[in-house]
C-alpha cells in the first residue's frame, strides 16, 4: 500500500515541473517576439515646429524669413582684384621756336648744332641755355635763354659783318719796293700797287701768317703754301699798320664763328 501512494506523487510532481517550463517557455518566446518588433518598427518624423500666426492666421512675416546664420558660418566675399595703376603719362619736352632776319641761319643750343632758322624743336630741356646763331657773313649771336613749360619763341637779327678797311703800304721787295694799297674785305685780301706786277689776292682761307711788328714798322703777310710779302709805312710809327692789323683780325674772328 505504501509503494502505491508514493508513486502518484511523483508523478504529480513531475506534471507540475512540466507545467512550469511551459510556461516559462511561452513567455520567453513572448518577450523575444516583442524585443524584435520594437527594433524594426520605423520611427516616425519629428513633426515641424508650428509657426506663429497673425489673430487672423496669416504666418506672421517676421517670424517666416529663414533664421540668419552667423556672421562665422556665412562665406566670405572674395577680394575683388584690384588693376595696377595706369603708367604715368610723362608731359611733352618744351618746344623751342628760333628765327632770324637770315633764313638758314645755324642754331646751336650749348654748342650742339640743332638746326637751321626757322627752327622748331622739342630736342631741349628745360632750364638756362647758351643759344648761338650764326650764318655766313654775319656777326654770331649769342644769348641766354631760359625754357620753361611753355613754348619759347627766340627772333634773331643778324648783323652783317663789315669789312673794307685799307692802308697805304709800301711793299719791300729784295731789292727795291713799290707802294700800293693794301685792302681788306670779307672776301679776303688784295694788294693793289701803284705799278708793277706786284698785286695779289686771296681768300681768308688762303691766309696764313698775318702779323705786325710794332718796333719793326712791318706788317708780314703769308699765303698758305705760297709767297710771303712785307709791308712798312711812311708814316712816323706803325700805327697804321696796326689798326688796319686790329680791324682785320676783328672782323676775321667774327667770320670764323660762322
Amino acid at each position: 500500500m505504501l509503494g502505491q501512494s508514493q508513486t502518484p506523487r511523483v508523478r504529480g510532481s513531475l506534471a507540475a515541473v512540466g507545467l512550469v517550463a511551459l510556461v516559462l517557455s511561452g513567455g520567453l518566446a513572448w518577450y523575444l517576439n516583442r524585443v524584435t518588433d520594437d527594433h524594426t518598427a520605423p520611427t516616425a518624423a519629428p513633426s515641424a515646429p508650428s509657426r506663429p500666426t497673425t489673430d487672423d492666421g496669416v504666418p506672421d512675416a517676421a517670424t517666416s524669413r529663414p533664421a540668419r546664420p552667423p556672421a562665422s558660418a556665412r562665406p566670405r566675399d572674395s577680394p575683388t582684384p584690384t588693376s595696377p595703376p595706369p603708367p604715368a603719362v610723362e608731359p611733352p619736352s618744351p618746344e623751342l621756336r628760333v628765327d632770324s632776319d637770315v633764313a638758314g641761319a645755324m642754331v646751336f643750343i650749348n654748342r650742339k648744332f640743332l638746326g637751321k632758322t626757322p627752327l622748331v624743336t622739342r630736342n631741349v630741356t628745360p632750364g638756362t641755355h647758351q643759344l648761338n646763331v650764326v650764318a655766313d657773313g654775319y656777326d654770331a649771336v649769342v644769348r641766354t635763354i631760359e625754357i620753361g613749360d611753355e613754348t619759347t619763341s627766340v627772333d634773331i637779327e643778324l648783323k652783317q659783318v663789315t669789312l673794307d678797311d685799307a692802308v697805304d703800304v709800301v711793299h719791300k721787295h729784295a731789292f727795291g719796293s713799290c707802294e700800293g694799297r693794301l685792302a681788306a674785305s670779307v672776301k679776303g685780301l688784295r694788294y693793289e700797287p701803284s705799278q708793277g706786277d706786284h698785286a695779289f689776292s686771296f681768300p681768308w682761307g688762303q691766309l696764313g701768317t698775318f702779323r705786325v711788328d710794332y718796333l719793326d714798322k712791318t706788317l708780314r703777310v703769308e699765303q698758305e703754301g705760297g709767297r710771303t710779302w712785307n709791308f712798312t709805312t711812311r708814316a712816323e710809327n706803325a700805327d697804321p699798320l696796326f689798326v688796319f692789323h686790329r680791324d682785320v683780325e676783328k672782323a676775321r674772328a667774327q667770320l670764323s664763328t660762322n
